[in-house]
């Protein structure tokens, strides 16, 4: 099982003009326990369901199992999540560092809502950021997509 270290940011400028794909993104969870999330998620012409582990204490690393899935499946089985569906459109813009940047622009009941995410090698991986990412929100668990199909963006005070 792959381990998946990765940063999250809020968004706090335009990252369009360096954007080079926009992907529509829904997903759900079927599982949201401390100990694990249980995901299916489609993407585009693509579908996958995805076990994570929580998350090390720092909430940068965990161990993350994904498989591809039918689309037909993803549907059915997003039909059957619990909480509110996550939509978004998932902005990849690359970073100087050989990096991919993952912008993340909700809707639905996360309206308002963008958040920029890193994948990095290890925990110990310098990081450019650029001027466009803003406040660090990783280990912030209300960031979490499993967080935001049970309590939304929108229903924050």
């Amino acid at each position: 099982m792959a381990q998946e270290t990765e940063r999250k940011f809020l968004v706090a400028g335009d990252f369009t003009p360096y954007a080079t794909a926009a992907i529509p993104i829904a997903q759900g969870y079927l599982c949201t326990d401390p100990e694990r999330t249980v995901r299916v998620r489609r993407a585009g012409d693509t579908a996958y369901l995805t076990i994570k582990s929580a998350p090390d204490e720092r909430g940068w690393s965990r161990y993350e199992f994904e498989q591809p899935i039918p689309v037909d499946d993803a549907q059915k089985l997003l039909s059957m999540c619990v909480g509110h569906r996550i939509e978004k459109v998932r902005h990849l813009v690359p970073g100087g560092d050989g990096h991919t940047w993952e912008v993340d622009v909700f809707s639905g009941a996360n309206a308002g809502l963008t958040v920029a995410e890193i994948e990095l090698r290890d925990a110990d991986e310098p990081l450019t950021i650029p001027a466009w990412v803003g406040r660090e929100v990783t280990g912030d668990a209300r960031y979490y997509n499993s967080a935001l199909s049970t309590r939304p963006y929108t229903e924050w005070a």
